[in-house]
Formats: C-alpha cells, structure tokens, sequence
C-alpha cells in the first residue's frame, strides 16, 4: 500500500484522490492551507452575490472523505524535500511521501506596481479573496467606488460581483478592446457594449500606473499610466490573470518554467512526484493547447489520468478538442475547437460572423480557407451542445455541413428563439457575395 500525498484541494487534487481511492486501498492525503473541505472554485462569485451560501459550494458532505478514507490536512507546505520524499510544513511538521502530486493551482499576478500589496487590494481567486472582498466592499457605502486592473474572465466577474451591491466599478483594461486577445473583432466589441450597458466604466486602452494610500496604508486612489489622472477608490482588484502557484519549489530539485514541467504522462523529472491542474506546465505542446490551461475540466481530467498511472495502469494525458464556457455578465459563451482572434489566426483561417440585432447574440465559426474544414466556433447567448462539436471536430466535418446542421447542436432551453435560418441565410449571403 502506498503513501499518497496531494497538495491542493482543488479540482485536479481531489479528482485525483477519489479516483485513485476508487483504483486501489492506498493511504492517500490531501493537504490545502485554504480551507479544510473541497468547494466549486467557480461558484465563489455566487456567494458574494447573495445566491448561494459557502456549504453550497461544496459537493460532498463533509462526512464523505471519512467514509472514503481520505484524509484531509489543514496546513501550509514551505518546503520539498524530495530526496528524503518528505515535506515541510510552516509549523515544521514533517510528512512523509510515497508519490508525491502538486495540484497547487494558481494565484493572481502581480506586476511590480507601486501601492499593490496595500490593504484593499486583491485579487478574487481564493476563498481567502472572497472573505477579503466581503470586508472591503460589503456595501456601496463602505465603497464608494472600486477600480479592476485586467480585462479578462476573473476581472468581469469581479466587476458583476460589485455591480450586484450597486457598487460603481472603474474597469481599466491595457488592449484596445476587451479579450481581444482572445476574441475576433466583433465579439470583443459586443462585449465593450455589453460591460457599459452595466454601467460599468470602461477604460479601454489604459494601463495603472501606482496605487495611492491614506493615512492608514489603504488604497484611497489609482493614478492612470496614459494621462496621470487620479482616480479615488476604496478597492482595487488585481485581475490581470493567474501565474501557477509553485515558489515553495525552488529548491526541490524539480524543473520549474512558468509553472511545474511535466511530460506527457503527468511525471516530472523527479520519480514518484507529479504535477496536475493549474500548476502544471506540459514540457511539449499538445496540439494547439498552451503548456499551461488553467481550466476547470483540463484539471478534473489529468486528475482522472494521474490516478491511472499511480494505480499501475500507466496512461498519457490526452485532452481531446478544446473547449471552454464562460459568462460575460449577463451573456453565456462557449468555444469548441479553435476560433482566433485577427491577431492570432493565421492566413489559413478564415471567419464568418453572424451578429443578432439586440446585440447580445453572436456566433464566430472559423474555416480552413483551402479545405473548408470546421475548426472551431465561438457561440455568445446561444447555447451549444459539447458533444455534437465534438463529434464533428472529430469526423473533421466543412463548415457547411456545421451549418446546414447546427439545429442538432442547439441546447437552448424548449419555447427560446430559434435563430438558425438566419445564420444559414447570413453564411449563404457571405458566400455568394465571397
């Protein structure tokens, strides 16, 4: 039997210790510093918005990790001694190890910016953040005003989050357009539309250049970069993405890049430790896929792979077509297979772009422009059936059979607007006019 020790309780770690719980009698341990049971990383907004409570976040009873023997350990690793497989705590405790899995997840980035680690200023990853966020801005009298840096999905939650306490929100964004570094044109610009609609002030093109304190080393005030204006706030919010959560590793003796190097099987380059979920960098890309996602599902499934491997079945981490789902306040989005934005796609790809007349429903799909073959599509406010994309990336379908075919996909709810006969009427037009 062996010792198994997971460091983190996210996704990844306890998918890993429940599936390996179901392959084997191993001892297996998980150890967090974030909270003693595992909870919906996603659902943390909900809370802030009065929609659900902390329990609710929680998918098993706690009784649960007792009746599955799974031992759950509320502490703090510093260090890992890997040649002794043995880890640290900050209260020095030692824990021994037979497989070791980091599934440490991520925390918000930090840029250098003068006044950043002031009281009030957070990110909004961690339970932890949502407890701080409660504190700083519980009401619009307490805030009179909060300021996110970073224009990406954690910033446009947070910015939901103030706004459903009436508390104004300043959004400063570096690009020209929101996400559209990830987004073609017209959806970016829909969304820009949407954000203001919300009355949410919009900054777009606009960079923080300090954060400013009061007598008491709170934030009170941002200056902007571009013309030096200052802007008063109670808080600040750091959204300018994650960076895997791995400083306690520096000298481990395991091969750091961005986050922590893996291969391929989820192994790094010492015996019997591996890597899963956020932290985790794959040392050769996979596909189009970037060396590190940190996505909800990417996590749930190196979990189930990793405890395959550590059950004695020896299994390749293969994630299939990429997909996502997101909101954007009051708009759902989903993307399956790879639909760039124009700075990114290459001179194979080409786009056609159906937009509703309300201005909150819109699909992108994105072609081989030699073959006609689909390679991906962006859908906001229409919902989108995950299996038929993937069945159609899979078989390698055109595009015009996506289209002619896209009632299959359709997953919106029974008596919603139908609008496929007007995207197929659009993309007809396009091509005719092409």
């Amino acid at each position: 039997m062996k010792n198994i020790v997971i460091i983190g309780n996210g996704i990844a770690g306890v998918t890993a210790a429940r599936h390996i719980r179901k392959l084997s009698d191993h001892k297996i341990t998980i150890i967090s510093a974030e909270t003693d049971h595992f909870f919906s990383r996603t659902a943390l907004m909900y809370i802030y918005m009065g929609h659900m409570k902390y329990e609710h976040t929680k998918p098993y009873e706690d009784y649960f990790w007792k009746k599955n023997r799974i031992d759950l350990k509320r502490a703090f690793v510093k260090q890992v001694l890997t040649d002794d497989k043995v880890l640290v705590t900050q209260e020095g405790e030692k824990i021994a190890y037979d497989s070791l899995i980091l599934a440490t997840g991520s925390k918000p980035n930090k840029f250098g910016w003068p006044g950043q680690d002031l009281e009030g200023v957070q990110g909004m990853y961690s339970k932890q953040d949502l407890d701080m966020l409660e504190a700083n801005a519980p009401n619009k009298e307490t805030c009179n005003r909060a300021v996110i840096v970073g224009g990406g999905l954690i910033g446009i939650e947070m910015a939901e989050m103030l706004r459903s306490r009436n508390i104004p929100v300043t959004f400063l964004v570096r690009e020209n357009s929101f996400w559209n570094g990830v987004l073609p044109a017209g959806e970016s610009e829909m969304i820009n539309d949407h954000i203001k609609d919300h009355h949410i002030d919009l900054r777009l093109g606009t960079n923080l250049k300090e954060i400013l304190p009061d007598e008491n080393g709170r934030a009170r005030a941002v200056v902007i970069a571009e013309t030096g204006e200052e802007l008063p706030c109670n808080v600040v919010g750091l959204t300018a993405g994650v960076t895997p959560n791995i400083d306690f590793l520096k000298d481990s003796g395991i091969e750091l890049g961005r986050g922590i190097k893996v291969n391929r099987f989820l192994e790094t380059n010492v015996k019997d430790v591996y890597a899963i979920g956020d932290c985790a960098e794959q040392h050769e890309g996979i596909g189009l896929r970037r060396p590190i996602e940190a996505v909800w599902y990417t996590g749930r499934m190196m979990g189930e792979t990793l405890a395959q491997t550590i059950c004695g079945n020896r299994l390749e981490y293969k994630p299939g077509h990429w997909f996502n789902s997101a909101k954007f306040l009051d708009i759902e989005y989903q993307t399956y297979g790879w639909v760039f934005s124009e700075r990114s796609k290459s001179d194979t790809e080409q786009h056609f772009h159906w937009k509703h007349d309300d201005n909150t429903k819109c699909i992108t799909v994105s072609t081989h422009t030699e073959t006609g073959k689909f390679l991906g599509i962006n859908t906001f406010g229409i919902r989108m059936r995950h299996e038929v994309f993937d069945r159609w990336l899979t078989e390698e379908r055109t595009t015009d059979y996506v289209i002619k075919h896209l009632p299959e996909a359709n997953f919106d709810p029974e008596f919603y607007k139908q609008f496929e006969i007007q995207i197929l009427s659009a993309y007809t037009n396009q091509l005719q006019t092409a």
